[in-house]
């Protein structure tokens, strides 16, 4: 397991420094966790949903190797990139839903509580988007440990890894965060 972490953490290294060749064979060591974070983030969507879990690993897997700026420094730091561009994804796909007034749709993402899956419907999707943006403005570090936890399924550790902070600082942001959200949420709807 470590070998496999180290060898994800020197190809994206090479990947970032322009060598495409390797997107190649980080390909194979990534595409399992990536397509994780998409099950858990889109479970329980109806059958033959145009968003499913391929769809969104594929293209969250596309714009992170396109994008030309992005530094990636380890694979908990490509995690936590590959959680932003889900979200990103999952938000334009909310609103692409919520703007054809068909009805509210509901999208499952793990939210909430700890490892609880909970549908939520796109416009509280939205919403939710709003509070994490104003929050990130408010308190950077706090908005990103509550995005690599809820969109990228870091742990504590990891993301204090990836933030390069203390676990115990984590764990605050963590509790100050979802209070915060909490208010938020509960003040805009």
């Amino acid at each position: 397991m470590d070998k496999t972490k180290s060898a994800i953490t020197l190809l994206l290294r090479d990947v970032a420094a322009g060598n495409k060749t390797k997107v190649n064979e980080l390909i194979p060591l990534v595409y399992d966790e990536l397509y994780r974070l998409a099950e858990r983030q889109l479970y329980s969507e109806r059958a033959g949903h145009t968003l499913n879990p391929t769809a969104l690993t594929h293209e969250a897997y596309l714009k992170l190797i396109n994008q030309q700026q992005v530094d990636v420094n380890d694979r908990n730091h490509f995690y936590a990139v590959a959680a932003q561009a889900m979200r990103r994804i999952l938000i334009d796909y909310a609103r692409s839903k919520h703007s054809k007034k068909r009805g509210v749709e509901k999208i499952a993402l793990t939210f909430v509580k700890e490892n609880a899956v909970q549908e939520i419907p796109s416009e509280e999707l939205l919403a939710l988007d709003e509070s994490l943006q104003r929050l990130s403005q408010h308190n950077e570090r706090q908005g990103k440990v509550i995005e690599y936890w809820f969109f990228g399924g870091l742990k504590h550790h990891e993301i204090a890894e990836t933030l390069g902070v203390s676990l115990p600082s984590v764990r605050r942001d963590w509790r100050l965060a979802r209070a915060w959200l909490s208010r938020e949420m509960k003040i805009s709807t």
